[in-house]
């Protein structure tokens, strides 16, 4: 039983690896990120760019996600980005900071210069 398990396992990340990216930067909790998004309207293609600090990381190989936070027009915006997504075109750290937390939930009932946080320089 335990044989056929492993098997299994071992299939799924034989999978896996051929959709795993190798050019990701190394992404941090309380990094600065802009990311480029395939956008598709109608027939066409763009890239449309998101920028936000990235609050929290659920790691799990292939199925990697952030989530991402920006103050958009008055209102906290906050999206989990699949990074290893074909839709994902390119991920640049514009920032690193120093935090001493694993997720900054503690950012949402926060406004205005409360949300800023320090700078890692490197």
């Amino acid at each position: 039983m335990n044989f056929e398990v492993n098997l299994k396992i071992n299939r799924i990340q034989d999978v896996e690896k051929r959709y795993v990216k190798q050019d990701i930067p190394n992404i941090e909790i309380g990094d600065s990120v802009r990311m480029g998004l395939l956008i598709q309207e109608g027939n066409k293609e763009r890239i449309q760019y998101a920028e936000g600090v990235v609050i929290a990381k659920h790691k799990a190989y292939l199925n990697t996600t952030i989530t991402i936070r920006k103050i958009m027009q008055g209102v906290g915006v906050e999206r989990v980005y699949l990074i290893h997504s074909p839709r994902i075109q390119s991920i640049n750290v514009t920032r690193r900071s120093k935090v001493r937390r694993a997720k900054l939930y503690y950012l949402r009932e926060r406004s205005g210069k409360a949300t800023r946080l320090k700078q890692k320089f490197t």
